[in-house]
């Protein structure tokens, strides 16, 4: 039988304290005997699914094509719009920042 070893735990006072294991194994106890078949029951055979292959007919094919290059488009199309939004929302932002800057300006020389 295996034993696991168990390492030794340190305690957060630096003493080290090994964990109490069995010197010698019990030897007393004996296995009982059954009178009972042990071999496992046979497993059924699961039937296997044929998974029809994909075939593409020429239709198919350019609809497929057709399609994926509309979603490139759309996608596009998205991303651009998105980047177009924060490239004018960083443009009106310093345009913002430039007249604030002026008018504290005027305002500190007291016109």
């Amino acid at each position: 039988m295996l034993r696991p070893r168990i390492p030794v735990n340190p305690l957060p006072t630096g003493l080290v304290t090994p964990l109490v294991q069995p010197t010698a194994p019990a030897a007393d106890i004996e296995p009982v005997a059954c009178h009972h078949n042990h071999t496992p029951a046979p497993v059924p055979a699961t039937p296997r699914i044929q998974v029809p292959a994909v075939r593409l007919t020429p239709t198919g094919l350019v609809t497929l094509v057709a399609g994926g290059a509309g979603l490139v488009l759309i996608v596009g199309t998205v991303l651009v719009s998105m980047l177009l939004a924060v490239a004018i929302t960083g443009a009106s932002i310093a345009l913002i920042a430039v007249v604030l800057r002026l008018l504290i300006r005027d305002l500190q020389k007291g016109r």
